[in-house]
């Protein structure tokens, strides 16, 4: 009798491991697909922290704010102790090495558009007082108060120690799933997210994200801002800047 329940704790320690990334990931799909209730996006709304379990301290909420960029709405401690700061606010790149981020953002914008499931398998390289990681990623769509697919439920997990933050992610392999068991997926394209240069024989150029905050109005055209050199500092130059207009419109 005594041995039945050493087994039985035993068996609980096992699958509260820390280090079972594939478990904490199957967790926390199981838990998106209860909350679909007929539809084929979840909401938002119905995301409770209570229902998430073993996973929350990996799992975060996304936001999108442009085509193949989102940022951290909420995030689990997991994620906090790999930047080594408060994640909230971030955008979901700042985790993935520079090199990663245009893949990424392609993949990521087919979550949203799809909508579809993706999921990474990542890897951090060992550097001086930080030892390799490897790690898993899913991202699954939510609906806003909107109904539209402008959120995301997903999860990052990590095994091997941590080491000094903050930790950035090479992206190995990626896959796209649907929403439905033997339904069809988006394949990621670059056209899904932001436009790149077209690379010739040199170096692979810069990949230029839009910032959301500082795009102009639809429709407005672009005004520069005069510098000093450009305004007429003396009276003949500004006279000679002085155009006459004719009833006709000519000058």
């Amino acid at each position: 009798m005594h041995h039945g329940a050493e087994e039985a704790q035993l068996l609980r320690m096992a699958d509260y491991g820390r280090n079972q990334p594939a478990r904490i990931v199957q967790d926390l799909r199981c838990y998106w697909q209860s909350l679909r209730r007929g539809h084929a996006v979840p909401a938002r709304a119905d995301v409770e922290p209570h229902g998430i379990g073993r996973a929350l301290d990996h799992a975060f909420i996304l936001e999108r704010i442009a085509p193949g960029a989102a940022r951290f709405r909420l995030a689990g401690r997991h994620l906090i102790d790999l930047m080594g700061m408060e994640v909230r606010g971030m955008p979901i790149c700042a985790v993935l090495s520079p090199s990663s981020r245009g893949r990424f953002s392609d993949v990521l914008e087919t979550v949203f558009r799809a909508p579809q499931l993706a999921e990474f398998r990542l890897l951090a390289r060992a550097d001086y007082a930080r030892p390799e990681l490897t790690g898993r990623m899913l991202i699954m769509p939510l609906r806003s108060d909107l109904g539209d697919v402008t959120r995301a439920l997903g999860c990052l997990v990590s095994e091997g120690e941590p080491g000094a933050a903050p930790r950035r992610f090479d992206v190995e392999a990626d896959e796209v799933l649907p929403l439905f068991e033997g339904g069809t997926v988006m394949t990621p394209s670059p056209s899904l997210s932001v436009p790149r240069l077209r690379q010739g024989f040199g170096e692979r150029p810069a990949r230029f994200e839009r910032d959301p905050c500082r795009e102009a109005a639809p429709g407005k055209p672009f005004t520069p801002v005069p510098t000093p050199a450009d305004i007429p500092q003396t009276p003949a130059e500004r006279r000679a800047a002085f155009r006459v207009i004719t009833d006709n419109g000519a000058a």
